[in-house]
């Protein structure tokens, strides 16, 4: 029988020992403590560092550029004068009915009345030379102010006068502005 309790003391000893883990005495899990605390802390450290350590421009360093600067205060819009010193700049009847009105009055493209419609044109004649220029300017319908162009006021009522007299109008040629007037004596 003691051959049988030693062998079954040295199994139950075996067995013990399996199921022991690396760390036997209370100075190795102090340690152990320590480092499963302190590891994790210093790769941090060090991955921080690392990731920092590139230099890198300073906050709002380049907001004083003076690139930068003039991108944020540009204007919104800008005004554009014209030369209505010079007349012979300015475009007649036809050449602003050529250059922007002809797209919709030539094609009769989005309900516009074509340039030699006459049964078109007559009641809108019949409104008046200012009634026409007020909707050539401001726009009217599809249409856009100013035919969506870029034309002096001027121009527009010489458009608007060679369009209505094709239409069957006998409107005179408006009057030229005082400065262009005067340069042209």
């Amino acid at each position: 029988m003691s051959a049988n309790h030693d062998q079954a003391q040295a199994h139950d000893h075996a067995h013990d020992e399996a199921h022991e883990g690396p760390i036997k005495t209370p100075k190795q899990l102090a340690w152990a403590v320590f480092f499963a605390f302190e590891v994790p802390i210093i790769v941090i450290i060090l991955l921080a560092n690392y990731v920092t350590s590139s230099p890198k421009p300073s906050a709002g360093t380049e907001a004083l550029e003076a690139m930068a600067v003039a991108a944020r205060i540009q204007p919104v819009g800008s005004i554009e004068l014209k030369d209505l010193n010079n007349a012979a700049a300015l475009k007649t009847g036809e050449q602003v009915f050529q250059a922007q009105c002809s797209a919709c009055h030539a094609t009769g493209a989005a309900g516009a009345p074509k340039l030699d419609d006459l049964a078109a044109w007559g009641p809108r004649v019949k409104t008046g030379f200012d009634a026409l220029l007020n909707s050539a300017l401001k726009g009217k319908g599809a249409m856009g102010a100013q035919g969506g162009g870029d034309f002096s006021d001027y121009e527009i009522a010489r458009a608007v006068v060679y369009m209505a007299n094709h239409g069957g109008a006998k409107f005179d040629e408006p009057k030229a502005p005082a400065a262009a007037a005067s340069a042209a004596n």
